[in-house]
This record gives C-alpha cells, sequence and structure tokens, in this order.
C-alpha cells in the first residue's frame, strides 16, 4: 500500500542513518582520544580498573621521587663518611699513622699533635657539611630523628594500600653530636678522638700507653667508620634495585592500562572509512524515499 502519512521506506532509511552516524560519532572519538574507553558510559568495569591503576601509577611516581632523594641524602652521607675514614694523607687513616708514629722515642711530640689537630678539625668539618635538604646524620642535635625511614616500595591488595621503607639507624653514623656521644666525640679514659693531645706527652713509660690507649681509640674508630659507610654503601645498592624496579613497575603499569582503555587505530580507521560509506548510502537511500510521495502526486495527474 502506498500511504502519503506513513512513509515506511524513509523511516527505515532514518533509523538505519541514526545507528550509522551514533557509529560514526562513537568511532571518530575513539580516534581522536586514543582511548575506546575514555568515560565511565564507555565501560563502567574497565573504566574503573584504569582510573584505581593510574591512582596507583601516581602514588608509585612519588615512590621513585622519594627514592631519588633518599639517593641524594645517603650518597651525600656516604661520600663523607668516606672522606673522614681518609688516606694516607688524611683522616682517621692519617690520624692512626700519626699516633704511631709518636711512639718514637725522642721525637717532637708538639709538632706531630699541630697536624693532628688539623686533621681533627677537618673530620669535624667534613661531618659538619654532609648536608643535603637539611638533613644530617653525621653531625647531629637534639631535634635529628633517631631513626629515619626512606620510602622504597608501594603496593595494593584489594582496596588496602602497603608502603615499605628502609630503616636508617642515625646513630650508626653520627661522628659528632650535641651531647658527644657520637662516634669520634664520645669521650672514654681521658680523651675523644676529637679532643685527643699529645703535644706534653714524652717518652715515659706512662706516656706511651697514654699513646697506645690513643692509637686502640682510633683503631677502633676507623673499624665503626668502616662498618657504617659499607651499610651506606648496601643501602644505596638497595635504593637504586628500588627505583629501577619502581620504574620498570610504572611502565607494565601503564602497559595494562593501555590494553584496557586504549582504542586499536588500525581497527578504528578502517571502521571510520566503512561508517562513512555508510553514512553517504543512508543519506542517498533516505532521499530516495522520501521522494516516494512524489509517485503518489502522479497518480491524481
Amino acid at each position: 500500500m502506498s500511504s502519503l502519512l506513513t512513509n515506511s521506506s524513509a523511516m527505515t532509511a532514518l533509523q538505519t542513518l541514526r545507528s550509522v552516524s551514533s557509529q560514526l560519532s562513537t568511532t571518530q572519538s575513539r580516534i581522536s582520544t586514543g582511548q575506546r574507553v575514555a568515560t565511565a558510559a564507555d565501560n563502567a568495569a574497565y573504566w574503573s580498573i584504569a582510573t584505581s591503576m593510574r591512582a596507583d601509577n601516581a602514588a608509585l611516581s612519588a615512590v621513585s621521587d622519594s627514592l631519588g632523594l633518599s639517593a641524594a641524602t645517603v650518597d651525600t652521607e656516604y661520600t663523607a663518611l668516606n672522606k673522614v675514614l681518609g688516606d694516607s694523607n688524611s683522616g682517621l687513616t692519617k690520624l692512626q699513622s700519626l699516633l704511631v708514629e709518636a711512639k718514637t722515642a725522642g721525637i717532637d711530640r708538639t709538632k706531630i699533635q699541630s697536624e693532628i689537630t688539623q686533621i681533627q678539625q677537618d673530620m669535624k668539618n667534613v661531618a659538619g657539611a654532609a648536608t643535603f635538604n637539611g638533613v644530617n646524620w653525621l653531625s647531629t642535635n637534639a631535634s635529628t630523628p633517631t631513626t629515619v625511614n626512606l620510602v622504597s616500595s608501594f603496593s595494593r591488595v584489594g582496596s588496602t594500600p602497603t608502603t615499605s621503607s628502609i630503616t636508617v639507624t642515625v646513630a650508626n653514623y653520627s661522628l659528632y653530636t650535641s651531647s658527644t656521644s657520637g662516634i669520634l666525640d664520645t669521650v672514654s679514659g681521658s680523651a675523644s678522638v676529637d679532643s685527643l693531645n699529645i703535644g706534653a706527652l714524652t717518652d715515659s713509660t706512662a706516656d706511651q700507653t697514654i699513646l697506645d690507649g690513643y692509637i686502640a681509640k682510633v683503631t677502633a674508630a676507623i673499624g665503626t667508620v668502616s662498618s657504617g659507610a659499607a651499610n651506606l654503601g648496601a643501602i644505596k645498592n638497595r635504593i637504586s634495585n628500588n627505583s629501577e624496579f619502581v620504574k620498570s613497575l610504572m611502565d607494565s603499569v601503564d602497559r595494562g592500562i593501555g590494553q584496557l582503555v586504549d582504542a586499536d587505530m588500525n581497527q578504528e580507521s578502517t571502521r571510520l572509512a566503512a561508517l562513512q560509506v555508510q553514512q553517504q548510502l543512508g543519506v542517498q537511500a533516505l532521499s530516495i524515499a522520501n521522494n516516494n510521495s512524489q509517485s503518489i502526486l502522479s497518480l491524481f495527474r
């Protein structure tokens, strides 16, 4: 039946054209954003997962920044400890050799003490300068925390986030403290490494015993500082490994998010070409269907 009021062909063509236009709009949106799940309306489950994973990646980025800051701090303290240990020309190593030299009978210990004093001052200056971002573990005061936690990782199981950290005990590296309880300023016997003075000592048996005590004190300090430097070296290595792992983990999370929400551009480009052709054919079909009413007019001529 030919009807003037109800054009079934036009209605079908219009419905098809609307469907094609909707699909074309979706494809164009995917191409322009690069995502097939850009909003919760596209796929609520995937969008929710991707949003949570992006939040986790932001936390991992913060961990990476924290590890970088921690690495710089540890490296500063490690460098200073190595400087305090010194070599044949400086630091505790040189101090030990000077004390052994002072055991020589008839030697001018006043001149040796002049060099010892310079080494003592230099070690204290090095410890005081070992500061990064206001943090100094070698020369501490009452406000310095006893332990420091260096954030090393972040993970989330379900809705429960977990952070891990590397705990550093500051006393293991403190050379000087405001309460004179550090490795180099703690007084045992009659002096500390920082305050020992051999200028007035003689070749007497008693003074030679004092010298032996000083040598033992410096030797013990070398062992303690070496142990502290070794610990910091191990922490440096651990931070470096964690930093590399966090960066790799962030890349993995990015790839996971991409697999959930990224659009396949090869597929979308093919779909776009097909839909554009369908849209053009739909417009032509609708035009043909609309012209059907003209054939009804010819019946009354």
